[in-house]
């Protein structure tokens, strides 16, 4: 199965992200991608209040702008599509849960997960970050079924959670997504350790869609948009700017792995 991960350098227009959302999806499947990921905020990258606005539904009775260019994505070029993190409304209006949806090549909404770790934290160059102020936290571990193949579903911080993924490879994850608006400070000494990491105490493999550059109230992230092998190797990443960078996932490759060196059968729990 050949995937690809998609980098960009999203603002607070949303019609305008959606564009290049397009674009590079085009791109990806141009290249023969049958799964293309996007990162987190794909669709809006700016202030919370106007976050609260654009939330919309995802149960695809009634989609909404972003929704439906992602289902016209997907019908359009015959790819999956996991749209890395986008507002979805919630019980609590102020508060919408930050979403990965996964759309099949029909336009059907396959999969939903509602990020469960949120960002609260203050960093040692003061920057300080409140998710949970303007977000809901999900509560379920989620995974699909993508040609055949498990698929386990994460956004961004989730990444420093392994529990997490313990329990996707124990719902059959082979692949799981991390779309990802990596901060440039945390970013440059953790998200390719993290990301190793988790791929190799699961003999999996993992695809992380990010944001890069400058965005709206200061943000700046670290992009380097990767896919990893269950041996931890980087197979393909994006450089500077936006882009995609795409490899062939090789299942009989993961088999051997797991086969080798049976890390995940002699757990004790």
């Amino acid at each position: 199965m050949r995937v690809a991960v998609v980098q960009l350098n999203a603002q607070d227009v949303v019609e305008e992200n959606l564009a290049r959302v397009h674009h590079w999806i085009a791109q990806a499947a141009a290249a023969g991608a049958k799964l293309v990921a996007l990162p987190e905020n794909f669709a809006f990258f700016g202030e919370e209040a106007q976050k609260r606005d654009i939330a919309e539904r995802l149960d695809g009775a009634f989609p909404g702008p972003i929704l439906s260019a992602l289902i016209a994505s997907a019908t359009k070029h015959g790819v999956w599509v996991v749209g890395g993190g986008m507002p979805e409304r919630s019980a609590d209006v102020a508060r919408p849960y930050n979403t990965s949806v996964l759309v099949d090549p029909k336009g059907g909404v396959a999969a939903t997960y509602r990020k469960v770790h949120l960002f609260d934290v203050s960093l040692a160059d003061g920057t300080s970050y409140r998710e949970s102020a303007a977000t809901s936290a999900g509560s379920e571990p989620v995974t699909a079924e993508v040609l055949g193949v498990g698929l386990g579903m994460t956004v961004c911080y989730d990444v420093r959670f392994p529990e997490l993924y313990r329990k996707l490879v124990d719902q059959g994850a082979r692949i799981v997504t991390v779309p990802a608006a990596f901060t440039l400070t945390t970013g440059k000494d953790h998200w390719h350790v993290l990301l190793r990491a988790r791929a190799i105490e699961n003999q999996m493999y993992l695809m992380a869609p990010a944001q890069h550059g400058k965005h709206p109230r200061g943000r700046h992230t670290f992009g380097k948009s990767l896919i990893v092998d269950p041996w931890g190797e980087v197979i393909a990443q994006c450089s500077e700017g936006e882009g995609f960078a795409s490899a062939e996932i090789d299942f009989a490759y993961q088999d051997r792995v797991r086969a080798a060196l049976p890390s995940l059968l002699h757990r004790k729990w």
